[in-house]
């Protein structure tokens, strides 16, 4: 396995935690989706997609392959018993509604007051917005999951968003391949190290300053 699936499944394990028995969650585009392969078994969860589908199951092998059975994303998907199919008004009704627990999304970058733009790149081929604007409004909590450093090692993690923003003060959590991060009224803190980095390793990583939780500080 490469260092990029290795990084992708350590993101969406821990992301798994975060989803409790009972929940309806939606799962965002790209990395996100993994999360559903993840899934405790003793857990009882409704994965819900924008494009008409409350229940999602993990992505099917060859033999389960129906073309025609897809998320949000375009990827193949299958379906729990018990799974409903509907259309994307109604989708969005549920969404804005307030029905859904938890989103987990992709993020081009977070800022240390829960900024998130993670939608477009000026001068790159836009596919559109999808339902992230919905999403971060509509969801009880959000979380964003992401390599903690760009492709070309830049901050991902920042004071201010340069990119378009999805929405403003809207992050709950960050989760990346080094760490989980909470956005909090007095800056962002950082509460695990997932990696076994230091701590001064993770604020480098990071522009903006950590508030430590105290039980990394005693370790």
């Amino acid at each position: 396995m490469s260092d990029k699936h290795l990084i992708r499944e350590t993101i969406a394990r821990r992301a798994e935690q975060e989803i409790e028995s009972g929940f309806y969650v939606n799962l965002g585009i790209g990395m996100p989706t993994l999360v559903a392969n993840y899934l405790q078994k003793d857990k009882q969860v409704v994965l819900q997609s924008e494009n008409g589908l409350l229940g999602i199951g993990p992505f099917p092998t060859e033999d389960e392959l129906d073309p025609d059975l897809i998320n949000a994303g375009k990827e193949t998907v299958t379906a729990i018993q018990g799974a409903a199919f509907f259309d994307s008004a109604e989708s969005f009704g549920m969404i804005r509604g307030g029905h859904i627990d938890i989103a987990i999304l992709g993020g081009m970058e977070v800022s240390k007051n829960g900024d998130l733009a993670n939608w477009m790149i000026p001068g790159k081929m836009i596919k559109g917005m999808g339902g992230a604007m919905d999403l971060i409004h509509g969801a009880k909590r959000i979380i964003v999951i992401m390599e903690h450093l760009s492709k070309n090692g830049k901050h991902k993690i920042v004071n201010k968003c340069a990119l378009p923003l999805t929405g403003k003060g809207v992050v709950d959590r960050i989760i990346t391949e080094r760490a989980v991060l909470d956005v909090t009224d007095n800056g962002l803190k950082l509460v695990e190290i997932l990696d076994g980095s230091t701590i001064s390793e993770i604020q480098a990583a990071t522009e903006p300053n950590l508030i430590i939780e105290e039980t990394l500080l005693n370790q």
